[in-house]
């Protein structure tokens, strides 16, 4: 009786010993096998320190990294000769996908799509067709700009808000005369002046996306010729304008992401563009053997696009009025130009 109770109690402590042991779930068997399906990423001229879409490129390649399992790579582009090289290299080192992020990476892209032709592409901001391994993500940013345009216009007639001068003046500032800037701003100056038909916009070229310098003595220029409300559209450029506005205590608009956070009183609200959604979305894609090659867009209705919470000096009055315009884009009642004339 002794002995088998010895059995059994060895029995009972390896029993207790293996249900100690830890199985993975599904999940985490996924992501481990996921480890070699690799993604690279090539930063625009930029950099990650944009405050703006290299920025957000890599919060979705983060995103993706930890919901997927997959493994990630970045690489930063300091001249645009090292677009084509940064994207060869990924290519030569059998990365799954490599993701290119701006439109003045289209030469480059098109190139090594032919070079490497079972390597998977996105560019992100950029129309490329005919490659049946590049997947281009667009984004409507004349809807947000839009809105964002129609806001400036309201507020600018709040003349009981300490920042409104009264002159019913805007700034716009443009980092290059590309479409995935022009569009931004044609949207703008049409919700500007769809409430606001007397407002003067005035436009300002920075021709860089990577000078803040330059982004603040342009701001400083068109608050002296009045403006109050400073919307740059200029990448890293654009942080200087902002540091401007708040320096003069007029409002400013941030862009692709929300960069209220450079001037948390100033900022009233910024344009959304959702590159980090893309890129997430891509990149399972990608993964699932999904890739969509061509055109893929981002708008309202899929939340590509949006605004950022305004701050508390934008009267709920204004913002209600904003809201109203988002069915009228949605349905296709209001389709806002997005090119420049």
């Amino acid at each position: 009786m002794k002995k088998w109770l010895g059995f059994a109690a060895a029995g009972l402590t390896t029993l207790l010993t293996m249900s100690s042991v830890i199985v993975p779930g599904a999940s985490a068997l996924a992501k481990s096998s996921n480890a070699n399906f690799k993604v690279g990423l090539v930063t625009d001229i930029g950099g990650l320190n944009d405050h703006s879409f290299n920025h957000l490129a890599y919060v979705g390649l983060e995103a993706a990294k930890a919901k997927y399992g997959v493994t990630v790579s970045v690489v930063q582009s300091h001249q645009s000769s090292d677009y084509f090289p940064n994207l060869s290299t990924y290519a030569q080192q059998g990365y799954n996908l490599v993701i290119a992020v701006g439109f003045l990476m289209d030469s480059a892209v098109q190139k090594v799509a032919k070079e490497y032709p079972k390597t998977k592409f996105m560019i992100i901001d950029d129309a490329i067709t005919g490659h049946p391994n590049v997947m281009s993500a667009l984004f409507d940013t004349q809807q947000c700009g839009y809105l964002v345009g129609v806001m400036s216009g309201l507020m600018n007639e709040q003349k009981h808000i300490p920042q409104i001068n009264g002159k019913n003046v805007i700034g716009l500032i443009g980092g290059m005369n590309i479409p995935p800037v022009t569009s931004y701003m044609a949207g703008f100056i049409a919700g500007v002046h769809k409430v606001n038909p007397k407002a003067k916009v005035l436009i300002d070229w920075t021709n860089s996306f990577t000078d803040p310098g330059l982004g603040k003595e342009d701001a400083l220029s068109l608050i002296s010729k009045g403006a109050d409300i400073i919307f740059p559209v200029a990448g890293g450029t654009g942080d200087g304008a902002i540091a401007a506005a708040k320096q003069k205590n007029v409002f400013a608009i941030g862009v692709d992401a929300n960069q209220n956070y450079l001037a948390p009183k100033t900022v009233m609200t910024s344009a959304l563009k959702g590159v980090n959604i893309a890129t997430e979305i891509a990149i399972g894609d990608a993964l699932h053997n999904h890739f969509k090659a061509g055109l893929n867009f981002f708008d309202l209705k899929n939340k590509g696009v949006g605004f950022a919470p305004p701050i508390a000096a934008v009267p709920k009055s204004v913002l209600k009025k904003v809201d109203s315009f988002i069915p009228l884009l949605n349905s296709g009642k209001i389709n806002p130009p997005s090119s420049l004339s």
